[in-house]
């Protein structure tokens, strides 16, 4: 299951905090897609990644958006 999660004109650290929340909600193997505009979120989401153990799957900018996809 993919879930997506908009998060545009959030600035850090809120997209990662609530990223985190709603992967709590998930089960283990879902993905969680995550719609980001603060530039900041690319070096966000690969620490919070490293650290967490969370899968980033694919990550990529067009127009200014952000998209993440993490795996729990």
């Amino acid at each position: 299951m993919t879930q997506c999660l908009d998060l545009k004109g959030l600035k850090c650290p809120l997209p990662v905090l609530r990223a985190k929340k709603t992967l709590k909600s998930l089960d283990p193997g879902d993905t969680l897609e995550v719609l980001a505009t603060d530039p900041g979120a690319a070096k966000d989401f690969q620490a919070f990644c490293e650290t967490t153990g969370t899968a980033l799957l694919a990550m990529s900018e067009a127009n200014g958006v952000y998209t993440f996809l993490l795996q729990k």
